[in-house]
Parts: C-alpha cells; sequence; structure tokens
C-alpha cells in the first residue's frame, strides 16, 4: 500500500493506547508493515520498572569534544541540552545520543529538574544514567531507558552538541515527533507517520492472540493447533467480536 512519509504530531490518545500494548507485538509490525528494519534499540534497558513509556522523541545528539565545536556551541541555559529540553512536556520523551558510550552520562539531577518542571514523560538514552536514586526520591516522575549506570558525566567522552535533528540510539534511527514504546523488552521506534495505523494493527493482533489462548485452554490442545494465527481464525475472531 502507498502511504505518507510525512511526519505528524501524534496525540495523547494514540500514546495512551500504546501504553498497553508489547514492544514485541509492535517491533514485529513496525518490521513488516511499515518496512523499517531495524525498529528496536539494542542495549537499552528500562531503569525504572514497571513504568510503560508510550511518547513523542525529543531529539538530543552529542558529539566527542573538540575545541573549534566547543567554540562555536552556545553554553548555559541556551545549550543544547536545554533547547531539547524545553520541547518537552507530558507526552514528550528526550532521546539522546551519546554514541553508545556507558561512561558516558547526558546529565544528572539538577539539569534534568528541567524535565521535571516540564513534567515531561522521561529520558531515553544509550549512553548511561546517573543520580537514580535523586530522581526517585525527589519524585522527578521520569521513566528511563539507558544502557547502563555511572558516576561520570559526558566529558572527556561526549558533549551535547545538536538538538531536534535525527539521530541513533540503540542502533535505530530516531526522528523528532517519533513514537518511542518501552516495557521491560526495552524500546522500539514507531515514525510517527505509522503511528495510528500502527496502535490498530497491533490491537487487532494481540486481540486474535488472546482468542486463540482462550481456544487453547478450553480444548486443552497444542499450540500449534490454532498458532499462528492463520485467515480462518483471523475471520472467526472478528465474527465474534
Amino acid at each position: 500500500m502507498s502511504r505518507s512519509f510525512t511526519p505528524v504530531e501524534v496525540p495523547q490518545s494514540i500514546l495512551d493506547r500504546f501504553k498497553v500494548l508489547p514492544v514485541a507485538t509492535i517491533w514485529n509490525h513496525v518490521w513488516r508493515d511499515a518496512d523499517v528494519p531495524l525498529p528496536f534499540m539494542e542495549g537499552v534497558f528500562p531503569y525504572t520498572p514497571g513504568k510503560r513509556l508510550a511518547a513523542r522523541a525529543r531529539t538530543l545528539r552529542f558529539l566527542p569534544p573538540r575545541p573549534d565545536l566547543m567554540a562555536a556551541m552556545e553554553k548555559g541555559e541556551n545549550g543544547p541540552e536545554y533547547r531539547a529540553m524545553a520541547r518537552c512536556g507530558p507526552g514528550d520523551v528526550l532521546v539522546a545520543d551519546i554514541m553508545g558510550n556507558t561512561r558516558a552520562c547526558i546529565f544528572g539531577d539538577v539539569k534534568a529538574m528541567q524535565l521535571k518542571m516540564n513534567r515531561a514523560d522521561g529520558i531515553v538514552t544509550d549512553g548511561a544514567i546517573r543520580d537514580l536514586e535523586v530522581m526517585e526520591r525527589e519524585n522527578y516522575n521520569l521513566i528511563i531507558y539507558a544502557r547502563a549506570r555511572t558516576p561520570y558525566g559526558s566529558a572527556p567522552w561526549a558533549i551535547p552538541a545538536e538538538e531536534n535533528g535525527d539521530i541513533q540510539c540503540g542502533g535505530a534511527l530516531v526522528r523528532p515527533g517519533d513514537v518511542l514504546v518501552g516495557d521491560g523488552d526495552g524500546v522500539v521506534v514507531v515514525p510517527s507517520w505509522f503511528a495510528e495505523e500502527c496502535v490498530q494493527i497491533v490491537e487487532d493482533h494481540e486481540g486474535v492472540e488472546a482468542y486463540i489462548k482462550e481456544k487453547i485452554a478450553a480444548e486443552g490442545v497444542r499450540p500449534g493447533k490454532y498458532y499462528p494465527p492463520q485467515p480462518a481464525m483471523w475471520e472467526e475472531w472478528r465474527r465474534g467480536r
């Protein structure tokens, strides 16, 4: 089928529907139906267990430090990290490409206060996180995914350099406005232009699988009798629905 690749602003109603759907099923359909080969963030893990993420991406890119780059960058409250966080509000997550460096932290609890004050949903990074206990004790209410924990800052490995552009995180492309969905399995990236279609496909997938599980339990048969669902099973589920 033909579809538009024009980015869209995904509404909270769609994000709320994603929050109850498993990353594994979402990954499957982003790969198969949207033709995105690498939508899953490798090596990015949940550090706030039990909290489900479904939020729009606001991006921040780190680069290796060099004097000419650092001289050209804005600093202080107008630095790239603060401009990126300023874009984050309810329903948004800060996504940071820090080149997969598990020693480098994007920032700690003081800078993260901007996300807390803006009531952003969380932080996702392919680097490390620190000050997690402080943020939990002081009720930052951020959902955090990262590769590791560290006591370090970002320097000397990286500095925040660019915001609101295309980045990679954990090997997955992230464009501003994409939907990041996270559970205990990790984080999957749903292109914004596919989000509404995706959530309906995945809801249907979960619906037919729940129906199959009921049949398997009721009949005491091997799952392979009904799973994976064939067209006849899909039609039976639709009629029952």
